[in-house]
């Protein structure tokens, strides 16, 4: 479950980042709490979520192309310390009393725009500390690392901005950089596996949509996670909702349905870090049991079974994450990681200005319930739709066999015509 921790350099990234996220959940509760006190509108905190993702929407398949051009170690260096800055500023107009909101929506955004570059570039890094063997366990523990920072982050917060104020929470966050770049710089150079940067040259990003859409392994799982990550991943406004609407408890409990979905991720981070190199089954297989446990949360009978409902929701929505990941970084080329990744946080996390207003409004006009049951249903039909179409790509059938045998199978995945081995494979 830990081997990609037997790597040097693997452990300082690893370490600095369990600093970091929890600084990032501390600011994000500081940042809400702040616009809400601020302005005393929930819509408010909205546009500060929005501004935040928009430049991922628009802007972000240029990161990728960054990161492919550029050393990504030293990269990562320039936007850690970046964020650091930002958290830094945003610390000292808040402890001197001279933030508004229209601060807030300006940081918010700065931090979408380094967030660009950041975010594929980090992703593509791991591929450098660690050998290909163990790129999918430390995907998963990246995810796992990412889910205790929520699990910690936000308590902590909480404690911080009743005893000293939101300031406070984002001069932490800004000092939590520290952890990360101390982290790269301590590094050993002769041990990592830096990808040659590639020069500077026209039509970089439009060869980067090429390659994504001449390889079936690569192009189906990517729209799949544009589904996933548009419809799918809209918790924010759903949870609320149901809390409030559905089954009138208040904010402990509203917490804690956030508490369960993030202990489950948790653990399906941790159940991925045990497996080996992820295969499309896998992915398609948990976005479907991901769509289809929404389905069901979304008629749960009490607030309890919602709980647990949303437990094993989060448990299949990291399996199908941290594998998408991995499966699309093992089938790319070195060269074009950069631009894949850059592609995979643009549809996953660049949908949700999309995505969120869609499902908010179908919330306010016909209820929680609703809202729910349509986002799983568009998870578990886009999941349906993209397993057939890459069994049909290569060339696959599913055969049922009543009668096994010793070790044998009841169903198994075959080759229905002379197998497409490159696709075979990553199935």
């Amino acid at each position: 479950m830990f081997s990609s921790l037997r790597i040097r350099n693997y452990r300082y990234y690893f370490a600095g980042q369990v600093v970091s996220n929890t600084g990032t959940w501390m600011q994000r509760i500081a940042q809400d709490w702040l616009v809400l006190s601020l302005t005393g509108s929930p819509f408010a905190v909205g546009i500060t979520t929005a501004m935040q993702f928009l430049p991922m929407l628009l802007l972000g398949l240029w990161g990728g192309v960054l990161a492919d051009r550029l050393p990504k170690r030293r990269l990562l260096i320039a936007t850690q310390g970046v964020m650091g800055l930002l958290a830094a500023g945003l610390a000292v107009l808040t402890v001197t009393g001279t933030v508004t909101a229209g601060y807030v929506y300006v940081f918010a955004l700065l931090l979408g725009l380094v967030t660009v570059v950041d975010n594929p570039t980090r992703q593509a890094f791991v591929s450098e500390m660690v050998p290909a063997k163990d790129l999918s366990n430390a995907v998963s523990l990246n995810a796992a690392n990412f889910q205790t920072a929520r699990l910690v982050g936000p308590a902590v917060a909480g404690l911080l901005i009743a005893a000293v104020g939101s300031g406070w929470a984002f001069a932490v966050n800004a000092l939590s950089f520290a952890a990360v770049i101390g982290g790269m710089l301590a590094m050993r150079e002769s041990e990592l596996r830096p990808v040659e940067p590639v020069a500077r040259r026209g039509g970089q990003l439009r060869e980067g949509l090429r390659y994504v859409r001449e390889r079936p392994e690569l192009l189906w799982p990517m729209v799949l996670a544009g589904f996933i990550g548009t419809f799918g991943f809209n918790f924010p406004t759903l949870l609320s909702g149901f809390a409030y609407d559905t089954f009138k408890v208040g904010a402990g409990e509203y917490g804690l349905l956030n508490t369960a979905m993030a202990v489950g991720s948790l653990a399906g981070a941790l159940l991925a870090a045990r497996r080996g190199a992820p295969r499309l089954r896998r992915l398609v297989g948990a976005a479907l049991a991901f769509g289809a446990l929404e389905v069901l949360a979304a008629f749960a009978p009490g607030y309890w079974t919602f709980a647990l409902l949303l437990t094993l929701t989060g448990v299949f929505g990291l399996t199908f994450n941290t594998s998408v990941n991995s499966a699309l970084q093992l089938a790319t080329e070195p060269a074009m990681r950069g631009r894949v990744m850059g592609l995979l946080v643009l549809v996953f996390t660049g949908g949700t200005p999309i995505g969120a207003p869609i499902v908010g409004w179908v919330t306010d006009v016909y209820g929680p319930r609703v809202g729910l049951l349509a986002c799983g249903l568009v998870s578990a039909a886009a999941a349906g739709t993209v397993a057939v179409v890459l069994a049909r790509a290569a060339g696959l059938k599913v055969r049922v066999d009543l009668h096994p045998g010793a070790g044998g199978r009841v169903v198994t995945v075959v080759p229905r015509t002379l197998p497409k081995d490159d696709l075979v494979a990553a199935c």
